[in-house]
């Protein structure tokens, strides 16, 4: 017996910190990447963090829903000078949570011209270490119902507001969970946009998708292989659904999170660019 136990315990005491075992295989081996990826990095603002929006908005902290008989609190930010109901978009944070850097990305957006609620999953936390950060990320994996309806409130109060348009955005551990939205509620999603974001390649669990979708991916990201990015630009193309790819030379994980020293600024600038061409196209229109 005891023979047995130690060679158990061991496994456990030396196995990748914090995966939960019931992520499916490729997302824990994708997850454990990411955690590669940011072994040193810090949730310090990046440039794309520090840039001002095209023209002023507003921003406030708000609660868009409940769960457990817990608010929902999320941050929204629309143009000053709009009036009424505008075309929308659901932000989801990078795996440090809902920081001020989202929130300045947030505030980007909605000089856009949308409204942009940038959601929290980490129920109010977040992180300041790389070992904080997948702690919480996995606390969501470990429970994804609860973020999946937490996103599901989200978009209905965006739908309460008068949005008649949504769009979803999101970076890294974000850029994950904007398809898995999409995969969620395909029909209420008008333009999707994946920056760096684990992938779902099964043609069967995209057939839903309809709608058109963009994908930011750095070809030195290790965590995010480049076969599963043609893998899922392949399966949307078949099945007709309009689909962007770009893959960025030289360009790793997180190339432009709003947090981090990942950044790349001549990649940031061009996704940044084709990120707010594709929501004019897909959500103004």
């Amino acid at each position: 017996m005891r023979k047995l136990f130690l060679p158990a315990l061991l496994l456990m005491t030396f196995a990748p910190a914090m995966i939960p075992v019931d992520v499916h295989a490729d997302e824990k081996a994708d997850m454990r990447r990411m955690a590669q990826e940011h072994q040193h990095d810090k949730p310090t603002p990046s440039p794309a963090a520090m840039q001002e929006p095209a023209q002023p908005v507003t921003g406030a902290e708000v609660t868009y829903g409940e769960a457990g008989g817990k608010p929902l609190h999320g941050y929204v930010a629309r143009p000053k000078s709009a009036q009424g109901a505008l075309p929308s978009v659901i932000v989801i944070h990078e795996w440090w949570g809902l920081n001020d850097n989202i929130r300045a990305m947030t505030r980007r957006l909605a000089g856009e011209g949308y409204q942009a609620l940038a959601v929290d999953l980490y129920g109010g936390a977040h992180a300041d270490t790389p070992d904080a950060a997948m702690k919480l990320m996995n606390a969501v994996m470990e429970k994804p119902a609860a973020a999946q309806d937490n996103l599901k409130q989200a978009a209905a109060w965006l739908e309460g507001k008068g949005a008649k348009k949504l769009g979803v955005v999101g970076w890294c551990f974000g850029g994950g969970w904007s398809l898995g939205t999409t995969l969620l509620m395909p029909g209420k999603i008008d333009g999707t946009v994946i920056y760096y974001g684990h992938l779902e390649t099964d043609p069967a669990k995209l057939a839903a998708i309809k709608h058109p979708v963009l994908g930011l991916f750095g070809a030195e990201d290790k965590s995010i292989p480049a076969a599963s990015v043609r893998a899922f630009e392949s399966a949307l193309k078949k099945q007709g659904t309009p689909v962007e790819i770009k893959i960025y030379d030289g360009a790793g994980h997180a190339f432009a999170n709003p947090s981090g020293g990942n950044y790349r600024p001549d990649a940031a600038k061009d996704a940044w660019q084709r990120t707010t061409a594709f929501l004019a196209r897909t959500l103004k229109k």
